[in-house]
């Protein structure tokens, strides 16, 4: 099995938009008409390569073999992502992580900051 680098293969991108499409070529291929149907281009400082996402419709019969890396992405609004999240937090769980933080203050909305702070930290994976 092959090694799988640590940091992604940088490829040399350019992107062609117009108000109605797009021309996107990797490494000086276009991507050939008609296959491109968006893209995504993302690039946070600090991360030494932007990550482009490119959505293609593929023509019948289209064969790939090789190694790749492969991500799969779920097309779900930001409000259907959060409503999954909570819908898997355990109250009872929540409920005392909350109250027994030890930044928990009084006052109007203690506890509600107390849960969303709680929440926001699982959310980034932080304990829970």
């Amino acid at each position: 099995m092959t090694e799988q680098p640590a940091e992604p293969q940088g490829h040399g991108v350019h992107i062609q938009a117009g108000p109605i499409d797009a021309t996107v070529s990797i490494d000086g291929t276009p991507i050939p008409a008609g296959q491109l149907t968006g893209y995504v281009l993302e690039h946070a400082v600090g991360d030494s390569v932007p990550r482009l996402i490119l959505h293609t419709r593929q023509p019948d019969n289209t064969v790939f073999e090789g190694f790749a890396r492969v991500a799969v992405g779920v097309s779900t609004s930001p409000g259907e992502l959060v409503a999954s999240f909570l819908a898997e937090v355990d109250p009872v769980l929540l409920d005392q992580t909350a109250l027994n933080r030890s930044d928990y203050g009084g006052g109007p909305g203690a506890t509600a900051r107390a849960m969303l702070q709680t929440l926001t930290e699982w959310a980034q994976g932080k304990g829970g």
